[in-house]
């Protein structure tokens, strides 16, 4: 498997990563819950496939995802040598504060869940959803915070991971991040993350796509899965996903498949995290990642059409 360098860090990470949101048992977002049993099996087959990067954050279900990462790690005897592990600094939960001592709070959490001493990849997360913006941006708040643990070693490599790209975009201007992480913004359904992918590879930010599947209709249908971005679709909203199966149908291609490849074939995007919550999910990417994808079916699919619109913009957002 491809894999790409973040800056001059020493890490390098595999084109496809995969994302443990979902492992943290989350059914308000996904509809649906992971057990115990379910979370580990799942995470002995991302670590046992070629993927090198493994995604998670300090509040996904309320912490369970870092800690069932952590249980697997010292079942293993700890992070293998190269695998890079990327989690998030959140705001506080509760009340929103994000300022410079909550970024060391959940820091603490999290290494304390996982196991570890230091993070190969920090990033800040969702400052959208903070109480006050300026906790984050002032002097001295959260983000002058993230990098100061990048200067003491305790994280290799800093990003940024968030939603709303008005916000995010003049965020990642402003600091001298070595990653960013963007969903559901860069798919086949959806392009507003484009100009921001441009800026970010021009200046060696690393680009790591999460999503691919649109919050995962595109993989499992709009038949089983008639959702889009975790928000519920009707007729008219998955006109879009329809027609995209239809152009694959005729190719007798997997819409998941070619969604994937849409994104790990971009050559901006060093990788892109794919959220998974059974084994079979880990194979079944890695396959769709080595299919063969007539440029034919390329011409067709790109014919679809996008949007270039925020896709989140109405959704009710619910972090469990």
């Amino acid at each position: 498997m491809r894999k790409v360098s973040i800056g001059d860090s020493g890490l390098q990470i595999s084109s496809i990563s995969f994302g443990t949101s979902c492992l943290g048992d989350m059914p308000d977002t996904y509809g649906y819950q992971v057990d115990e049993v379910r979370a580990r099996d799942t995470l002995h087959a991302i670590f046992s496939s070629p993927v090198n990067l493994l995604d998670t954050s300090n509040n996904y279900g309320s912490g369970r995802s870092e800690e069932r990462i952590g249980n697997y790690l010292r079942e293993i005897g700890g992070l293998p040598d190269g695998f890079v592990l990327s989690t998030k600094l959140d705001r506080d939960m509760q009340t929103g504060r994000f300022d410079a001592a909550r970024v060391g709070q959940s820091l603490e959490e999290s290494l304390g869940r996982l196991g570890i001493d230091r993070i190969p990849l920090l990033h800040l997360h969702d400052p959208e959803h903070a109480r006050d913006l300026a906790e984050i941006t002032a002097d001295g708040g959260a983000l002058d915070e993230l990098f100061k643990l990048r200067e003491q070693g305790i994280a290799t490599t800093v990003g940024l991971a968030m939603g709303s790209l008005d916000m995010m975009f003049p965020i990642l201007k402003a600091y001298p991040f070595d990653a960013l992480i963007s969903h559901n913004r860069y798919t086949l359904l959806n392009r507003s993350a484009n100009e921001m992918f441009d800026y970010a590879f021009d200046n060696g930010i690393t680009i790591l796509n999460a999503a691919p599947f649109a919050g995962g209709v595109l993989a499992k249908g709009s038949d089983e899965m008639p959702q889009i971005t975790y928000q519920a679709a009707d007729e008219q909203a998955l006109e879009p996903v329809k027609i995209i199966e239809t152009a694959c149908a005729k190719h007798n291609l997997a819409s998941g498949a070619v969604a994937l490849q849409f994104s790990v074939n971009d050559p901006r995007i060093a990788s892109t995290i794919v959220g998974v919550s059974k084994a079979e999910r880990v194979k079944q990417t890695i396959s769709w990642a080595e299919q063969t994808i007539p440029k034919t079916a390329w011409d067709d699919i790109n014919s679809c059409g996008y949007s270039t619109e925020d896709p989140e913009a109405n959704r009710e957002y619910k972090p469990g």
